[in-house]
């Protein structure tokens, strides 16, 4: 059998072992060093504003620490973007705060603000204020930023960009992950570019970067001995794992290139097939960076549906995955509210993630073509 096609799996460039090899040669081997500042330092390069980066173990704590700054504690409501993972969502449970669900629009697939705004004045008007959105770029594809970041600043509410998956990606020219009060970045393995597992925060201010890294250290007090006046978490990235992100931070801009690529491959492959759409950028205010390629089907026209789609792409040893099942839908949260019609709800229906990495090489592309002209 052929080896398998995945949905997007690493891409190292090749100056990883060099930064990493740095680190053992000098004997960094702690969540603190050069390649941990290194790294940082190239991030809040590449975003171009004047934002801070605290590099840490994960998206998901990113999103924590983000929530905390923000001052969410018990009971508080955030809304949040339903189509999404469930690492969005959960730091909310975390503090023991309640998630309020917002449907998407169809243009991006990400949060619908005249779902949001609704649901803003519903909660007013029932006494109870949200104190933070969380808006995702999905996909890589940005949300729509404008619209969202004026509702915000109407009601003075926090604003949390999770931008896990659009590192590269741009609005209005700016790029993902600034727009927010608090950005969010994931390295995970399966990510544009990868430190194995890891994340960062990015802040408006040093201000806030040394409050959440000090949160991230464990809250440790300046003294002689261990002493802690607020509880902290184990959330800082190792300094190995900061020298794989700078030596990807080098091929982070090919990558985006490539993941592109990718995309016109299949806008190509599907342009003259009725009944299915692929995610492309509404306007040239959006710039993607395609981390997945999707596409949605419409079984009416096809006579076959995304999951007849991902079985047959998976006889062909080829890896394809639903799109996210929406947070409302999840049992986890079941009970928790929801503002919105279907649209994330049609999108799960009918979506489906096509491999996108960008070290497909051609024979890849050849065999995905092959197995998809078969089908259609």
């Amino acid at each position: 059998m052929n080896n398998r096609i995945w949905l997007s799996s690493p891409h190292m460039g090749g100056n990883e072992m060099t930064y990493v090899q740095q680190a053992y040669d000098t004997n960094w081997i702690a969540p603190l060093g050069p390649n941990v500042q290194g790294f940082e330092e190239a991030l809040e390069s590449y975003l171009q504003t004047s934002v801070k980066v605290a590099s840490l173990s994960s998206g998901t704590s990113a999103i924590h620490l983000a929530l905390i700054l923000a001052n969410v504690t018990l009971d508080d409501e955030v809304m949040c973007q339903s189509f999404t993972f469930s690492a969005s969502a959960n730091p909310i449970i975390y503090l023991g705060a309640k998630p309020v669900f917002i449907d998407s629009e169809i243009s991006t697939w990400n949060m619908c603000p005249v779902a949001l705004e609704t649901a803003i004045k519903d909660r007013i008007s029932n006494g109870r204020k949200p104190k933070a959105i969380i808006v995702v770029n999905l996909y890589g594809m940005p949300a729509k930023m404008d619209e969202i970041s004026a509702i915000a600043s109407k009601y003075d509410i926090s604003l949390i960009e999770d931008a896990a998956e659009a590192l590269g990606s741009s609005y209005k020219g700016q790029k993902c992950g600034v727009f927010g009060d608090f950005g969010v970045l994931s390295f995970n393995g399966n990510k544009i570019i990868t430190t194995s597992g890891g994340g960062a925060l990015v802040c408006k201010n040093e201000l806030d970067k040394q409050k959440a890294i000090h949160l991230a250290s464990q809250a440790r007090d300046k003294a002689p001995h261990y002493q802690h006046s607020k509880i902290g978490y184990n959330y800082r990235m190792s300094n190995i794992l900061a020298g794989i992100g700078r030596g990807q931070m080098e091929v982070l801009d090919l990558h985006i290139q490539q993941r592109r690529d990718i995309n016109q491959f299949y806008q190509g492959l599907f342009k003259d097939v009725d009944g299915i759409t692929i995610l492309t950028e509404p306007t040239k205010d959006y710039f993607s960076n395609h981390w997945l390629s999707c596409i949605l089907i419409d079984p009416d026209i096809t006579d076959f549906n995304p999951e007849d789609f991902r079985l047959h792409l998976e006889k062909d040893n080829i890896e394809s995955r639903p799109l996210w099942k929406p947070m409302h839908l999840q049992p986890v949260f079941k009970g928790c509210g929801y503002y919105g019609t279907d649209i994330a709800e049609t999108l799960f229906k009918n979506g489906l993630c096509l491999p996108s990495g960008s070290n497909l090489s051609y024979v890849d592309r050849e065999r995905i073509k092959s197995s998809l002209l078969k089908l259609l």
